[in-house]
């Protein structure tokens, strides 16, 4: 157990914010309101070491932990393994923060994005519980005992009565008047905006297959407007800017609007600086809007590095 508590000592939630109760309050009401779902008064006992059964009034007065996920925006770098072992407290719980955010833990994140981290719930195991009966009560599925076992380096232990497990909560969704109490709290700005750039990255990863379409289909007005709309999102990430210029220079070049087909491409390749000008790939039209007199370069080959001098031209040079 002590292994297990010093690991949940050591790990730092997610943005959990504080509320106070009031008179006449109870864990179910405030599970309500804050997430809209009084089955979530469970979290809250777990969260707060309570033994409350539901509707049992608590203590005017008493301050809770209310359970809410962390964001966090990636940076050039990163990997799931070095943001676990800093967000979740240990490297090997990457594929549970991958997995987390929609994704397979060997795709890494990108620059940009903002992701969601796992509140972790620090449970103090009972006499009958089991990791199956625990994934079920938090995580609403039994074949999730297996992330339990895994996250709390079990290797397969039974549980004991008065173990301190970790529980990573995903499903924490706060209604309008929980958002309203976290930001009063100053939890949203902690979370670094509160997941609304991972919404807009969610909700640009959802369209550009149509705005590729778009401009597969020669629908070029159609695709400048869908870009437009979803630059002004907001927050994207590096690579979903690169990938919506560069759709944006093809429709301009298409619709011989040259001034923003050289605006688009500047910012497709500020996004993506890997990004080459190869005019094999690309027609002499996208070429040409991407090529100044300062960049020329990138159409070509590097020269190699001249070789270093002998020591004849060494003394030649003398």
């Amino acid at each position: 157990m002590g292994a297990l508590a010093a690991a949940a000592l050591a790990s730092s939630g997610a943005a959990a914010f504080p509320h106070v109760v009031r008179e006449g309050e109870t864990l179910a009401q405030i599970a309500e309101r804050t997430y809209g779902r009084v089955q979530m008064e469970q979290v809250l006992v777990a969260a707060n070491a309570l033994d409350a059964g539901a509707g049992v009034p608590i203590m005017p007065g008493l301050r809770l932990e209310i359970p809410a996920l962390g964001h966090h925006r990636v940076t050039a770098g990163e990997t799931w393994a070095n943001l676990a072992e800093r967000l979740l407290g240990a490297a090997d719980r990457s594929d549970v923060l991958a997995l987390s955010n929609d994704t397979m833990p060997w795709i890494e994140p990108t620059d940009g994005q903002e992701i969601i981290v796992p509140y972790n719930l620090r449970y103090v195991v009972g006499q009958h519980d089991t990791l199956l009966t625990i994934a079920y009560r938090f995580l609403g599925k039994r074949d999730k005992a297996w992330m339990l076992d895994k996250y709390n380096h079990l290797k397969q232990d039974p549980l004991r009565r008065g173990m301190v497990i970790l529980v990573p909560l995903t499903d924490l969704p706060l209604t309008t008047q929980g958002k309203a109490e976290a930001a009063s709290a100053g939890a949203l700005v902690r979370s670094e905006g509160a997941g609304r750039a991972r919404e807009a990255q969610r909700r640009v990863d959802a369209e550009l297959p149509q705005l590729a379409s778009d401009v597969r289909s020669g629908r070029y007005i159609d695709a400048v407007a869908r870009a437009n709309r979803l630059l002004g999102y907001g927050d994207l990430a590096r690579v979903q800017i690169a990938t919506v210029h560069r759709q944006l220079l093809e429709a301009y070049v298409a619709l011989d609007a040259t001034g923003l087909a050289e605006t688009a491409c500047a910012a497709w390749r500020d996004a993506d600086p890997t990004a080459r000008l190869d005019p094999i790939e690309l027609s002499p039209k996208i070429v040409r809007a991407c090529t100044s007199s300062v960049d020329l370069h990138l159409l070509r080959t590097p020269p190699p590095d001249p070789a270093p001098p002998t020591p004849a031209d060494a003394g030649s040079a003398r």
